[in-house]
């Protein structure tokens, strides 16, 4: 098993070449720097059957174009196992990605998963143009039904990002599903 790094924000994100199941929003293989914008980018650890992130791909959607429109690049990247979980296969992921917008990784060996110390999907990492990690952890804090959430904490630090300020909150738990480990 690799080693979990765990990073954080203030960390400089970690580079991967992984193989993109989404080829209408990108290359067939993809890089950090492939992700990073004129502002920066996002990445979002994500999965075909997770309750919590189908709940949220409609939001998710709209955080992605937001990033197009202001610069910033935007990737989901499925860690999962699909020996533990099946729906999380090469070949589903093809199938999800005809509804996605963004580019959609994977990471059959889980490397950059354990590399970030991704815990959940959904989950998400916010970096600026120089690769460093300003924001990590959920979307808010419902992702199961948006008209309960009462915190927009990556909305928050997109916003600061894109007018040059501050991240005020660059640290929340991620609420979901676990990755499915090896």
């Amino acid at each position: 098993m690799t080693a979990v790094s765990n990073l954080e924000p203030g960390d400089k994100a970690t580079d991967f070449d992984l193989q993109n199941a989404n080829l209408k929003a990108g290359p067939d293989t993809m890089s950090l720097a492939d992700v990073i914008g004129n502002l920066g980018g996002i990445i979002v650890f994500t999965c075909n059957h997770c309750p919590y992130v189908i709940a949220s791909e409609s939001r998710i959607e709209s955080i992605a174009e937001r990033c197009r429109e202001a610069g910033l690049g935007f990737v989901g990247i499925n860690s999962n196992d699909p020996i533990v979980y099946a729906n999380d296969d090469w070949d589903h992921m093809v199938d999800r990605a005809q509804s996605m917008s963004y580019p959609y990784l994977h990471d059959p060996e889980q490397i950059i998963a354990h590399a970030y110390g991704a815990q959940r999907t959904p989950e998400f990492y916010l970096m600026n143009a120089s690769s460093k990690i300003i924001y990590r952890g959920r979307m808010d804090d419902s992702p199961r039904d948006p008209q309960a959430a009462s915190t927009s904490e990556l909305d928050d630090a997109l916003n600061a990002l894109i007018a040059g300020g501050i991240v005020q909150t660059p640290r929340t738990e991620s609420i979901g599903c676990s990755v499915k480990w090896k």
